[in-house]
């Protein structure tokens, strides 16, 4: 599916972070095809827009902060990021950056969920956010896993207006009409000092065939490809570097 327009409050962008951002453009340029292109400019410091035939669909970047994780995030639109934070804030959520300048990209903040989730806020201008979604080597799905799924569910509806589709194992969330993600009950098979965390799934037309490729690059099965009751075919990767991403089949 091509993207030409954001809506509020959907997923807009994608973004890897770890100390070595080249080892990760050619981990993922070679599992799902994706070609870096590098800012230049210094105050850009190495940031690479990653493309999938030509179109923008995740960013890549060194870590910025003492003791940030190697990881994937997941940023929402937002018409005003500093409403929109504000808005977190009072809701329960704690500002971590900004909202600031990411020179002429677009404007961003980094809030954390009243469970302690991370996850951006993003109104784009030169980069609106992702070209494609949900085809073979495109994000098409987040997930968001947490020990407080009623506070989530309302702490996000309220926030971004998102449609909520409950179910016995899985709540679905969507908007217009149309699911993007879901959310996620940390039971006991998550370990306990797990933090709550968001997590990007990308698109593939055969998740054994990349969850394979994926690991033969030098990545972890984290949950091999399994099928789930009434949804998709799906797996749960760790990258070389980390970083731990979904696949799911199309």
């Amino acid at each position: 599916m091509r993207i030409t327009e954001t809506s509020p409050g959907a997923p807009c962008w994608f973004e890897h972070s770890s100390a070595d951002p080249r080892a990760a453009e050619r981990y993922y340029g070679e599992l799902f095809g994706w070609t870096g292109e590098a800012d230049p400019r210094p105050e850009a410091m190495g940031y690479s827009v990653m493309h999938l035939d030509g179109a923008p669909v995740a960013g890549v970047v060194g870590l910025v902060a003492e003791g940030q994780p190697t990881a994937w995030s997941v940023s929402l639109a937002a018409e005003d990021v500093d409403a929109a934070a504000e808005a977190a804030q009072a809701a329960g959520g704690q500002l971590l950056a900004g909202p600031t300048e990411a020179l002429d990209l677009g404007r961003f903040a980094v809030v954390a969920d009243p469970a302690g989730a991370v996850f951006g806020i993003w109104h784009g201008r030169r980069l609106p956010g992702v070209a494609r979604f949900a085809e073979p080597g495109a994000p098409g799905w987040i997930e968001l896993a947490t020990r407080d799924v009623a506070g989530a569910v309302g702490f996000y509806h309220g926030l971004f207006g998102w449609s909520v589709s409950p179910g016995e194992q899985y709540t679905q969330w969507g908007l217009d009409g149309t699911d993007f993600g879901g959310v996620l009950d940390m039971g006991e098979q998550f370990p306990a000092d797990l933090p709550p965390y968001w997590m990007p799934y990308f698109a593939a037309a055969d998740v054994d065939l990349a969850a394979e490729r994926g690991v033969r690059l030098g990545g972890d099965a984290v949950l091999p490809p399994t099928d789930v009751p009434d949804g998709p075919r799906l797996a749960v990767l760790k990258d070389p570097l980390g970083a731990v991403f979904g696949l799911y089949q199309v």
